[in-house]
């Protein structure tokens, strides 16, 4: 490659990182005037198959390659790269759909934060089916990002609910994720390579923000985007991007047709292949050390199969995404080179052949160079990192911080607080700090509820300052976000609970207690007689914790000290102050009613004197407050 033409300051350097299943290719340029000047490129294979379809396998020996093509790149253009700009492997895309459902008490004006919330319940539900197929709730997953596909107001389809007034809201949303490996092994291989990540999309969208200009997308149109082992896939229609999915079927399966037909190795394979387009001969050398020599029409026909197998499986991954075919299909990446695919894909997705083209004709739209011939399709990732990150097309990540790091970030402008944690692996759960499980017994028949203690509720600050989930996310922004905490469960034994109602003792299916024998919830009991001639006075050892609370007012345990007093679900309820001295949440209550919030199947309404109440919301003496499961 040709040196730059002048110097440039470092701080100007945009260093585009594309770690492919092959090879990895990597760009360095500066923004001028709303493009980016491409001033050099350097590409590198593993020196072996350190990564498998799309995903790191070898993080050593992938961050070697990576550190080649730094410091080759560092020695042309004159000055170190640190940052780079990269993206993640579309390989473990898991999409899902979700619902949600908020019944108001009554019909209220619907405000951003009632959407918001309607948008995450819908978004953790969609979560819990991904990991409930995977029969796995220990993988993390990062929100990659959702779009909101219907919203509805009393059953009425409302396209955009807020300003509106209703009481039963609705909304579906189609979510994408990856799994925190993922994510976790790319940094991994950057920080073993001395880079720190400036930027992070996914690989479709940069190939998408590459070969598609954004007034290009009120059409119906899908990229593809063939790599060696697998093919990335994005539709845009309507102005917006609309899904992403992959297939792992790519290039590496007309090359292993080859081996076989031919009897040669990968990099020989992948050398007839390169050479397929043409009309003359091929020559090579088999692995038995035989110079070979076939026609390229007949080098075709044996890979014929192939070609066929990988033009149907993009054909059905194209039409399950968009509902059907697009109005036309871009090829990029390496893949997109292989004779008669468009024909192919063309013929299963039953268009006309001249729908189908090859990335690259929009690429001078973003981006130039005097150094590197940019209209080759194997450039459409690396340059689309490249322009999504230089020219703001994404958010840079590395201009957020969440609690003292970079956040992860795969959206572009209009971010809010709550969906940069989901995609940095916190989920809906974490703001929502629920009381420890009570312990809810019989005794003599009458049914008495011993609660909890109250969670930590979730904490949000932006650059220092108290937020609502809903707060918009700028550049710049440093955001520190404390998880909830659970309140622990109610525990309490045989004994401690005599020494609390007075009584001598009990007993269950007929047995005595004996005074440490522990509580468990669902328990029956019987309040033992005294003993003749024993006095049953109470016991003069410490009473338990004010936390206990029955069911029934008329056998409220008395609290010291300043409690507040609100009606609870319909019943009157006492809460004894803190020992901090903080106030009552109204996230300290929702374990009050029983409900498993970890794993819930349906919407739960949270309401304060009638009106939704918001998690953070302080709880005052004479307050109302309803937590309920929706039917």
């Amino acid at each position: 490659m040709a040196n730059p033409e002048a110097a440039v300051r470092e701080q100007d350097l945009l260093y585009a990182l594309d770690i492919g299943t092959r090879t990895v290719i990597g760009l360095v340029g500066v923004v001028e005037e709303e493009r980016v000047r491409i001033l050099d490129a350097e590409t590198r294979p593993h020196a072996s198959r350190a990564m498998l379809d799309g995903q790191i396998e070898d993080i050593d020996q992938v961050a070697a390659v990576v550190s080649q093509v730094t410091r080759a790149l560092e020695k042309r253009v004159g000055a170190p790269l640190r940052r780079v700009c990269v993206a993640a492997a579309g390989r473990s895309l898991r999409t899902e759909q979700g619902h949600s459902t908020l019944e108001l008490p009554a019909p209220q004006a619907i405000g951003p934060e009632l959407v918001l919330r309607l948008e995450a319940e819908a978004v953790s539900h969609a979560e819990q089916a991904i990991q409930q197929a995977a029969e796995s709730q220990s993988t993390r997953l990062f929100l990659v990002g959702y779009s909101t596909t219907q919203f509805s107001i009393d059953r009425y389809p409302m396209p955009k609910p807020i300003g509106h007034t209703g009481q039963q809201l609705e909304a579906d949303v189609v979510a994408t994720f990856l799994p925190s490996e993922v994510v976790d092994s790319l940094y991994a291989v950057l920080r073993a390579a001395s880079l720190e990540v400036a930027s992070l999309t996914l690989e479709p969208i940069a190939a998408l923000n590459a070969a598609i200009p954004a007034d290009l997308r009120l059409l119906n149109l899908a990229l593809v985007d063939i790599g060696a082992g697998t093919s990335d896939i994005a539709v845009c229609r309507d102005g917006s991007v609309v899904g992403y999915t992959m297939a792992t079927t790519a290039g590496d399966e007309i090359t292993e047709a080859l081996m076989r037909s031919c009897l040669v190795d990968y990099p020989t394979a992948e050398s007839i292949k390169a050479r397929l387009s043409g009309d003359g001969e091929i020559t090579y050398q088999d692995i038995l050390g035989l110079e070979q020599v076939q026609s390229a029409q007949q080098l075709r026909a044996s890979v014929e199969p192939a070609v066929q197998a990988l033009a149907g499986e993009l054909a059905e991954r194209i039409t399950a995404l968009n509902g059907g075919p697009p109005s036309a299909v871009f090829l990029a990446g390496g893949g997109s080179k292989l004779s008669g695919l468009n024909a192919r894909l063309a013929a299963a997705l039953g268009l006309d052949e001249k729908r189908i083209a090859v990335a690259g004709r929009y690429f001078q739209t973003s981006a130039v160079s005097d150094a590197v011939e940019l209209d080759d399709p194997v450039y459409t990732t690396p340059l689309g990192i490249a322009i999504s990150a230089g020219l703001g097309l994404i958010s840079d990540s590395y201009r957020i911080q969440l609690n003292g790091a970079p956040a992860k970030l795969f959206r572009g402008s209009g971010v809010s607080a709550m969906e940069l944690l989901m995609m940095n692996g916190y989920r809906y759960s974490d703001f929502i700090g629920r009381s420890g499980r009570p312990l809810s017994l019989t005794v003599d028949g009458q049914r008495r509820v011993f609660y909890g203690e109250p969670g930590t509720p979730a904490e949000l600050m932006i650059n220092g300052a108290p937020a609502q989930p809903s707060a918009p996310i700028h550049a710049d922004d440093s955001v520190t976000f404390v998880p909830a905490q659970a309140g622990r469960d109610r525990q309490m034994s045989a004994g401690e609970l005599a020494r609390l109602l007075e009584t001598p003792g009990f007993s269950r299916d007929g047995e005595p207690l004996p005074p440490d024998a522990p509580l468990r919830s669902g328990y029956q009991l019987t309040v033992s007689l005294p003993a003749a001639g024993k006095p049953s006075a109470p016991s003069s050892a410490p009473s338990p914790s004010p936390a206990a609370q029955p069911a029934s007012p008329s056998v409220a345990v008395q609290r010291p000290g300043a409690a507040i007093q609100i009606r609870f679900n319909g019943h009157p309820l006492t809460l004894p102050p803190k020992p901090d001295g903080t106030p009552y949440h109204l996230m300290d209550l929702l374990e009050y009613s029983g409900l498993d919030f970890q794993h819930l199947d349906s919407p739960v309404s949270l309401l304060v004197n009638g009106r939704d109440g918001a998690f953070q919301q302080v709880l005052r003496s004479g307050d109302t407050v309803d937590i309920r499961k929706k039917d």
